[in-house]
């Protein structure tokens, strides 16, 4: 039986919403032994890495018997996820929604992060306002760690500053933001923030399982969950991260598995 607060995260995603594991907990996402994917997460996994992402009805469920999911039910499973506003229709076929749009440009951002040369400073982040209620600090936290800030102490986010994005202006309402250089050793201080090792170990395991699956489905299935364990990488600067950090490697697979998936929609698209 799945734990109530899994439940309630499969909930979350299936409307689009942000569910991030939190970075500097105990146990990274991506475990070695993905689940299987249902008929609507085959869906998903497969317009989240199409640009733009759309396809036609009947090519989409071709390409969703193609792993293991029969065509009745791929039909029902579009025509539900329709209902629930996860798809919209279109002349010939769907398209993501456009709430899902944004886990689309997040999956984007986790699969090719934009970083830049990290000169020492730090991002810090420290919560001003008061009175807010255990949703409005659920939400906040939440959008927090999505930027990939790390919890030091309640109330004060940090990481280092090597991303090229800037920190949402809403946050000024609810926070002061600051650069700072701790006087902690950097790797000290990054190493109690996020669970880097574990994430290492779940990374590697991941590629390991990514080289065993062989039919279409698992692999489908392995990749999901690279995709899953890539969102919760804290993206640090080379000389913050332990040796052998699979991040890169986990990249480069997802990325040939995509190029490789484009290239059979293509293909099936000259063949309709």
């Amino acid at each position: 039986m799945r734990a109530h607060g899994e439940g309630r995260q499969e909930r979350a995603r299936a409307e689009g919403r942000h569910v991030p594991a939190r970075m500097n907990d105990s146990a990274p996402a991506g475990g070695p032994t993905p689940r299987p994917l249902s008929a609507r997460s085959v869906v998903l996994s497969l317009l989240l890495g199409t640009h733009p992402p759309e396809l036609p009805a009947r090519e989409l469920v071709r390409l969703v018997e193609g792993f293991d999911v029969g065509g009745s039910t791929a039909r029902a499973a579009l025509s539900r996820m329709a209902a629930a506003g996860d798809l919209r229709r279109t002349d010939t076929g769907y398209r993501l929604s456009e709430r899902l749009l944004e886990r689309q440009r997040r999956q984007d951002e986790a699969v090719r992060p934009h970083t830049r040369a990290w000169e020492g400073d730090w991002e810090m982040v420290v919560i001003t306002a008061t009175g807010r209620g255990p949703a409005e600090r659920a939400d906040l936290r939440s959008r927090l760690t999505a930027l990939r800030l790390a919890e030091l102490r309640e109330g004060v986010w940090l990481r280092p500053a090597n991303l090229c994005r800037p920190l949402p202006t809403e946050l000024d309402r609810v926070a002061e933001r600051h650069a700072s250089r701790p006087a902690r050793p950097a790797r000290e201080l990054a190493a109690s923030l996020w669970p880097l090792d574990a994430w290492s170990a779940a990374g590697r395991a991941l590629l390991a399982h990514v080289e065993r699956a062989r039919r279409p489905a698992d692999r489908l299935t392995a990749f999901a969950a690279v995709v899953r364990h890539l969102l919760t990488d804290p993206v640090l600067p080379p000389e913050l991260l332990p040796a052998d950090w699979p991040g890169a490697a986990l990249r480069d697979a997802y990325a040939h598995y995509q190029r490789e998936q484009s290239g059979q929609v293509r293909a099936r698209g000259t063949r309709t």
